[in-house]
């Protein structure tokens, strides 16, 4: 019995151990980029040895994959839940964009290691790769079997479709946070999500 919860504290103790070398390693990545930091700093920002970092992770490219899988999952999670898209297209199109944007245009963190993909991307194209696998192309694959399930919306390429909405979405978020446009180019995300959608629903029409 005693031994069953010394594993226990074991285990518990290696989980709190790789969260925190992975809150370490986003401060410092988001701080330094990928290139400026070092399993070094990572160690020193998770408040433990570096023997403990290599323990759990191989490499630093090793540790930002992990990050980027981490990062994807969550966000996926919070745009497209764990069900399947069902429901009426204007209603269903309207929640998700507007999720997709919100969770896009709030979360602070996501946009930092935005900037860090997109400046590191030139010399580490892999690792831009690796996100654009973990949640753009789920999304985007789901997103166009949704809209092909619906016929009756008589869009002929679902997944061309896919990519105006995803590309809009985008750009507002690029132009307004990451490169501080909001003043330069107001738009409110409200308008953008209802005109994509009333640009989907009434291809039908």
């Amino acid at each position: 019995m005693a031994e069953i919860k010394i594993n226990e504290v074991d285990r518990e103790s290696s989980s709190d151990k790789v969260e925190k070398i992975l809150q370490g390693a986003m401060q410092e990545f988001l701080a330094h980029g990928y290139a400026g930091t070092s399993m070094d700093r990572v160690a020193v920002a998770a408040g433990v040895s570096k023997a403990t970092v290599y323990s759990h992770f191989q490499d630093k490219e090793g540790l930002f994959k992990v990050l980027i899988e981490q990062l994807a999952r969550k966000r996926f999670e919070i745009v497209f839940g764990t069900q399947p898209l069902e429901g009426e297209p204007h209603i269903v199109l309207r929640e998700l964009l507007a999720k997709a944007l919100a969770q896009m245009l709030n979360d602070k963190e996501f946009q930092a290691f935005q900037r860090v993909l997109i400046g590191e991307s030139a010399r580490f194209p892999e690792l831009s790769q690796l996100f654009l696998s973990y949640l753009a192309k789920p999304g985007r694959d789901i997103i166009s079997q949704y809209l092909a399930s619906h016929p009756e919306l008589n869009i002929p390429d679902p997944e061309a479709i896919v990519w105006i909405l995803m590309g809009s979405i985008v750009h507002l978020v690029i132009a307004q946070e990451i490169m501080h446009g909001k003043d330069i180019m107001p738009m409110e995300s409200d308008r953008v999500i209802d005109a994509l959608t009333h640009l989907i629903v009434n291809c039908a029409k």
